[in-house]
């Protein structure tokens, strides 16, 4: 029988909301927030016009298209971080057995990658559409697309390979802030990944990177420019979220908490927080 309008096979509807609900949970993490980029998506399927909709000729992959776009927006704002913990709760509450606990430890690592990087892996490697349907979700070329997945898988498999013992990250980490202090960017870019890539996250409130900075020289550099010696500035290892990490001092003040992803004994990714609100809870006075 040929569908009428809109209307389509109940296992097909739920086919297509279930596909673009994964879609979105994978992008960023949260069944919650993918429900709610999925009802959006919808709400921009209706406010097309009758023609419009007739003229798309795969509305599947138009709203899937949609929703990445959304995502994507989503994993740009500035303040998303905060919610990285709690989709992963929520997952574990919902998964059981050895499938369960694959898509777990894959969200958990996903939460250390790049917008880009997570979008560009989630639609090639776990949801395998096609380069011209990834590219045309970023917005940028195949070429441009293909450069973050790789990044993404190379990280990826560092992590699995090589788990770092809680002391080793706390050696390694103490040995970062030593090059630091010491200003010598040959030993610090030594302790870093030759494609080892730094995240500067300042919020839009303060004047810092906007784009990640890839490669163990360049890193080097970075931290170095960020964290100069200074009479007003300290530098010190310091519990961050469970393991060893860097918080930064200008006077009392935390100017900048800094956590290093390792995977053996090289740092793979470095990131920094220098955004105002998220460092609020580190300036509060104790009691």
């Amino acid at each position: 029988m040929e569908p009428v309008g809109d209307t389509l096979p109940i296992a097909e509807l739920l086919d297509e909301r279930r596909h673009l609900l994964e879609v979105a949970h994978w992008m960023l993490g949260s069944r919650i927030a993918a429900e709610r980029v999925t009802d959006e998506a919808y709400r921009e399927w209706y406010g097309l016009s009758d023609d419009q909709r007739a003229r798309i000729r795969a509305p599947r992959a138009w709203l899937t298209q949609v929703v990445g776009g959304i995502c994507l927006a989503r994993l740009a704002l500035p303040d998303r971080a905060g919610e990285a913990q709690a989709p992963v709760r929520e997952r574990e509450q919902r998964d059981t057995g050895l499938e369960g606990e694959v898509s777990v430890v894959l969200l958990r690592s996903l939460d250390t990658l790049s917008p880009a990087e997570r979008a560009a892996f989630v639609l090639n490697d776990v949801f395998g559409m096609a380069p011209g349907t990834v590219a045309g979700i970023m917005g940028q070329s195949e070429p441009e697309c293909a450069e973050p997945a790789d990044r993404a898988r190379h990280s990826l498999r560092s992590r699995r390979a090589q788990p770092t013992s809680p002391g080793r990250q706390d050696e390694i980490v103490r040995a970062v802030r030593q090059a630091c202090a010491d200003e010598d960017t040959d030993r610090l870019a030594s302790l870093l990944s030759p494609d080892a890539t730094a995240f500067f996250d300042g919020g839009g409130k303060v004047r810092a990177l906007t784009r990640p900075v890839t490669g163990s020289e360049r890193v080097a550099r970075s931290l170095l420019t960020l964290l100069a010696r200074h009479p007003r500035t300290t530098v010190h290892a310091y519990p961050v979220n469970g393991r060893t990490g860097l918080v930064a001092r200008y006077d009392d003040q935390v100017a900048a908490v800094v956590t290093l992803d390792i995977a053996g004994s090289r740092v793979v990714q470095v990131w920094v927080v220098l955004n105002p609100d998220k460092l609020r809870s580190w300036n509060r006075p104790r009691p």
